[in-house]
């Protein structure tokens, strides 16, 4: 229940939260053609009808009636779902019932004052969470119930576009498609036997096509997924066929003597898809995107680039495209690009993009583990523990041929790693066990001397019937895509290869197009599809930045930043926190006791140039500590210094000092000092403390004060009451975040995270949770939670909504009338299950408090992976596009590109310093506020300049932003063993186009995930993750 007095100083008392390491898409109707006698859809209405007017009534096909229910496809595609009439389970709880969602009675609200009120004491919380619902039609959102896939709530249409801004004209990678309304036909095929490679499959249905595409299958051109799922533009002359293809095995046999492996390939008629839906869709005239249809044709654009280029995910790369680059340690960088087809307002459009990924080198692989490990070539030093862990990680399913047999090249796949080294290794050559040795194996049987006897030999074929062999007669098969997580520097040198100006990117994605050349692409002839060759121009507008307040005690009281960004010159912080008791703990050799105590005196003085109360002198001198055990030099330190205070008084800030290089360190002492000595750290590295300057000491200063509870700055229109959807009631506002572990690590759990405003009407201060939960799982678990009591069996419920709300109640002395959500990384394919569950816990969170408490919510998702790009009409006008020659921080579009009938739009809210701007995109998936196109908009702009950590406006909100960082600083407290204190933010598997979120798949959520250790209680109450 609600209950506590607000505390006097703003802060809040609640759950727990972390953060990283610090550093700083016009619908109309149109013929578009005549394919085949059918009527085609394209981007351009002939009428020159917009979207917001209504669409013309499409009457279907003549003489045909609506087609019948289509189960869809099978096995491989894009993925289905989305919230479109189908969705996927991947990383989903299994549970037995589905609850009910149902739409919040909004109650009668008057204008709240942002004084605090006296509030009555609550009732006791509610055991029991009553499940409402509404009818379909009622004024509201229109909310089913969910028991099974076949029902499916809509998402909030769109009310209309937005007004508020200065219209301008950008332009989009997005490529107008036409499409005939005729029939395409959906086959399944099953190939025996069966294989899980894609490559081994499209070459047993390249050779049927070869051999039977004349006579059997009456000259048609089919496209295949390389799964299950093949498809014609004109039905084949049967309904079901069995052929015998026989395939030379590629990896086995001699030069010129390869044998022959027969596969069985069976093709059965599943169901015809008819373009009607899809064509009605686009109009605006059907809620439910046809998946069936959005495959089928997305899999036509793939087949020719998938069998000149190397496919990965929905990217096609290539060597050829543009000079490698090697990236180190055995890798190189492969350009290639991403298309995606993808429903939009202006019809369907392809989204093109340019790409690059991390390819590993082929080589010898003694080559590349000597890169690997950094070594010259004629190293004979022995490997050490930590040298095999990283080859096996390294190596571990690399495909490698053979290179030793004259007339074999037989390849083979990595699983491990020879426990001894090749010296060592031997085997029985005879019944009675007789050993030889591998070395002299192959000098015996290849007349070959392994020189690098001291490497380990490679593990090939699966445990139970294990191979090895030496290194040195293994190369690395060209054209493998390097899947595991790459290392800082790897990281880097990707990133320089793959940042381009706008003005160079656009022309890079018209090349691409060109070079595709889509006008004489067969596959796409024969289905009657044709592409634009131009980027698609698209109306925008450009919100203005909104003002920010700052203390009456600088020059500078007021100020609107400048293109995106601002400084902290003439200014002072709103609300400047307090440091009163300090230390320094120094790790570095570099930096001795003088240096780290002139850099602490030159900070100290910035924070009260800045605003905040700070002593100049630490508790105790600055403090040289070892790397090696810094939980001894750590925890000595502290208890010398609480030695020193007052008592009943805490170590307000440790200014740490670490090597520029500092592997583990930093985590270590994150988790020990906010898990177990409950002090707020500011971190510096060595370089910064040598090479200091204004700039970064006030960056610094703007950390440190929220760290101690202070607050930067505020918007201006938030004091004034004037901030839509905010200031008429008291409004919390939610970010939420799943991070990952890397690929291939399923020991490390995934971290959720969950922020929430703890300051009304300012909205500037957060607090935030975190919880461990099953590896991949993506809805967060910990939202809602009930257990009872072992003792007297009393239902007790808790979990991260409910703290957040009572720590908001506690702050400002209002119980939240609004709920405004931001959720993050979650793809198209996992809209409806995040939804479904993560509302339904935030719905039983505010029963639980008080009975009838359901204010009304607006979940909204944030997607920063996905491949649309905005650029500059003209990029010489220097008022339309920033110094780097990307958009202006504020554009918004919410037309053309965007979904056909629901509530999104992409706002580019960040002045982009290198490469291309990338927008994020916002998509509305429960309204219960109403909220006007402008409304959300502008918030959500005006949201972004007040982000803590930096005088600049940032690309996402900042709620989803300060999760991020809360989930990402919560890897450090993963427990030794269960974590490499890695993770990752997200994928790039999407339905029916790719819009980004987490690359996740099933996993056991029950499965037991050991909790993370708890924050101390002083660290809760601040931005520590800041």
């Amino acid at each position: 229940m609600f209950s506590g007095k607000k505390r006097t100083d703003g802060s809040s008392e609640v759950g727990e939260g972390s953060g990283p390491r610090e550093a700083a898409p016009v619908s109309g109707r149109g013929r578009g053609g005549q394919h085949q006698g059918g009527r085609g859809y394209n981007s351009q209405s002939q009428s020159g009808r917009g979207y917001g007017h209504p669409p013309q009534q499409y009457g279907g096909p003549r003489g045909r009636q609506p087609p019948q229910q289509y189960s869809g496809p099978r096995g491989g595609g894009p993925p289905r779902g989305g919230g479109r009439g189908g969705s996927s389970s991947a990383g989903l709880p299994h549970r037995q019932s589905v609850p009910d969602l149902h739409q919040a009675t909004p109650p009668t609200y008057q204008a709240v004052s942002s004084q605090p009120t006296q509030m009555p004491d609550p009732p006791a919380p509610v055991q029991q969470f009553e499940q409402l619902s509404i009818e379909q039609g009622a004024s509201s959102q229109a909310i089913q119930s969910i028991p099974s896939s076949s029902q499916i709530f809509k998402f909030p249409v769109r009310h209309g576009r937005g007004q508020f801004g200065r219209k301008c004209i950008v332009k989009a990678n997005h490529f107008a498609v036409e499409f005939p309304d005729k029939d395409v036909f959906h086959y399944d095929v099953t190939i025996t036997p069966e294989v899980t490679s894609r490559g081994v499959n499209r070459a047993v249905m390249k050779q049927l096509v070869a051999r039977h595409g004349d006579e059997d299958l009456g000259g048609r051109l089919p496209v295949y997924d390389g799964r299950k799922n093949l498809y014609t533009a004109h039905k084949l002359p049967f309904d079901s066929n069995e052929f015998t293809i026989a395939l030379l095995d590629e990896e086995a046999g001699p030069v010129g003597h390869k044998r022959e492996r027969e596969f069985k390939v069976v093709i059965k008629l599943a169901a015809s898809v008819n373009m009607y839906h899809l064509g009605m869709f686009l109009l605006g005239q059907q809620a439910d995107a046809p998946q069936e249809a959005l495959q089928a044709l997305d899999i036509v654009l793939r087949e020719l680039p998938t069998s000149k280029y190397t496919p990965v995910g929905r990217s096609f790369y290539s060597r050829d495209v543009v000079t490698t680059k090697s990236l180190g340690d055995g890798l190189e960088s492969w350009r290639g690009f991403y298309q995606s087809i993808r429903p939009t307002q202006m019809g369907l459009s392809l989204n093109v993009d340019i790409s690059s990924t991390a390819f590993i080198e082929p080589r010898p692989v003694t080559e590349f583990v000597f890169k690997l490990l950094n070594r010259e070539s004629r190293s004979r030093q022995p490997l050490s523990d930590a040298d095999r862990v990283k080859i096996k990680k390294a190596l571990r399913g690399v495909k490698v041929e053979v290179t030793h047999q004259v007339n074999m090249r037989r390849k083979y796949r990595i699983s491990g790693l020879s426990t001894g080294t090749t010296r060592e290794l031997t085997f029985p050559v005879d019944e009675r066990n007789t050993q030889k040795s591998v070395v002299d194996y192959f000098y015996e049987t290849y007349g070959l001397r392994i020189q690098h006897t001291q490497l380990p030999c490679l593990q090939v074929g699966n445990s139970n019937t294990p191979k090895y062999l030496p290194m040195e007669v293994c190369e690395i098969v060209g054209g493998q895509r390097y899947s595991k997580r790459l290392n800082a520097g790897q990281i880097t040198a990707l990133l320089k290869v793959t940042c381009q100006r706008p003005k160079n990117r656009e022309e890079d994605i018209g090349k691409t197009v060109g070079r595709n050349d889509y006008s004489n692409d067969p596959y796409a002839k024969a289905f009657g599809i044709k592409i634009s060759e131009s980027l698609t121009s698209v109306e925008a507008r450009v919100l203005p930045p909104p003002w920010l307040e700052y203390h009456d005690s600088g020059t500078e009281r007021t100020c609107r930043p400048q293109v995106g960004q601002w400084n902290m010159m003439n200014k002072k912080m709103i609300n400047g926190g307090t440091v009163s008791n300090w230390i320094c703990i120094n790790f570095s050799t570099q930096v001795r006791d003088n240096h780290a105590r002139n850099f602490c005196q030159e900070l100290a003085q910035m924070c009260l140039t800045s605003g905040i109360e700070f002593n100049r002198e630490p508790v105790l001198p600055s403090f040289s500590a070892r790397p090696q055990q810094v939980e001894k030099d750590l925890k000595t330190l502290y208890h010398d210094a609480m030695a020193k205070v007052s008592k009943g008084k805490e170590i307000d800030l440790l200014i740490v000092i670490l090597p520029d290089n500092n592997g583990s360190l930093y985590g270590d002492l994150k988790r020990i000092c906010e898990t177990e000595l409950g002090i707020v750290s500011q971190c510096c590295l060595t370089k910064h403390v040598f090479n200091t300057n204004g700039q970064y000491l006030a960056n610094v200063a703007l950390k440190i004060n929220v760290k101690v509870g202070g607050r930067n700055t505020v918007l201006v229109d938030a004091l004034s009451m004037k901030i839509p959807l905010v200031c008429d009631r008291p409004t919390i506002i939610f970010g939420a975040d799943v991070t990952h572990p890397h690929p291939g690590e399923d020991s490390s759990p995934s971290i959720a995270a969950v922020v929430a405003s703890q300051d009304w009407p300012g909205i500037t201060k957060y607090a935030g949770l975190v919880c461990a939960q099953a590896p991949r799982q993506e809805i967060i678990q910990d939202l809602f939670k009930e257990w009872k009591d072992p003792q007297t069996g009393v239902v007790i419920s808790g979990g991260m909504i409910k703290e957040l709300l009572i720590a908001f109640h506690r702050s400002t002395g209002h119980k939240p009338l609004r709920i405004i959500f931001y959720r993050d990384g979650v793809s198209e394919g996992q809209f409806h299950q995040v939804l479904l569950y993560e509302l339904d816990a935030i719905r039983k969170a505010c029963a639980s408090l008080e009975e009838g408490y359901q204010p009304p919510v607006t979940f909204v998702v944030v997607q920063k992976r996905h491949h649309t790009r905005l650029f500059a009409h003209n990029h010489n006008d220097r008022n339309s596009v920033t110094r780097s020659g990307n958009i202006l921080p504020g554009t918004v579009v919410d037309t053309s590109i965007c979904h056909p009938r629901e509530f999104d739009f992409y706002l580019c809210s960040h002045a982009g310093i290198q490469g291309t701007s990338r927008p994020a995109h916002y998509h509305v998936l429960w309204d219960e506020n109403n909220c006007s196109a402008d409304g959300l908009q502008s918030l959500t702009n005006n949201l972004c300049y007040t982000y803590a950590r930096c005088t600049r406006s940032v690309s996402i909100v900042p709620p989803v932003y300060y999760a991020h960082l809360a989930a990402f600083r919560a890897r450090f407290y993963v427990a030794p063993g269960t974590s490499d204190s890695g993770s990752m933010a997200s994928g790039s598997v999407a339905r029916g186009g790719g819009m980004g979120g987490r690359n996740t798949r099933e996993t056991n959520v029950n499965a037991a995930v050991r909790p993370l250790p708890a924050l101390k209680d002083n660290v809760k109450r601040v931005m520590f993750f800041c």
